[in-house]
């Protein structure tokens, strides 16, 4: 869902009740593996940005939740642990919250986190 509001956490409370235990730990480990990062709402969304670039960002949409890894050197470094996913170029879909693997997201924002490649 493409949002209004001004902040992550009025976001939170906009979303469905069964999505927003998979999204508020989404935001946790943004928040905790993107050090020094900025939190802000990019095109309705909550979005980590690092020198005024957004390189990671999820949301909830109608039919999934999205989480957009925008290196692309990352995705693709880590694409085998997303099989069975739908995928874009730099959006993982996950049609069900039980389908996120944390493991595998943490993995890839310490990737994202590492890495100086441009975005996607």
């Amino acid at each position: 869902m493409q949002s209004k509001v001004k902040n992550v956490t009025l976001y939170l409370q906009e979303v469905p009740s069964a999505r927003l235990a998979a999204l508020g730990k989404l935001r946790e480990m943004c928040l905790a593996e993107l050090p020094g990062y900025e939190e802000s709402m990019v095109y309705g969304m909550p979005s980590y940005a690092k020198d005024g670039t957004v390189e990671v960002a999820f949301a909830s949409q109608k039919n999934y939740i999205s989480l957009y890894v925008l290196k692309e050197d990352v995705l693709n470094a880590h694409r085998h642990l997303l099989q069975g996913l739908n995928m874009g170029k730099g959006c993982i879909r996950y049609t069900k919250p039980e389908k996120i693997d944390f493991a595998v997201v943490e993995q890839l924002l310490i990737a994202s986190y590492q890495s100086d490649s441009d975005i996607c």
